[in-house]
């Protein structure tokens, strides 16, 4: 079954994810979720706030 996690806690992690201090493989393992899952947090983050390679307009 998939574990839902409060959008708190998912900003939490996307946070110390994006300082860039420790891999991702880390900080997932650190907060108790998968890295792919994480990985997940973070495009759609990326797609929410236009950084991401998908919001980039083309040329």
């Amino acid at each position: 079954m998939v574990k839902a996690y409060p959008e708190e806690f998912r900003r939490d992690v996307i946070a110390v994810a994006r300082k860039g201090e420790t891999s991702v493989r880390q900080v997932a393992k650190d907060f108790g979720v998968s890295e792919s899952c994480l990985a997940r947090w973070l495009r759609l983050a990326d797609r929410d706030d236009g950084t991401g390679a998908a919001a980039s307009p083309s040329v």
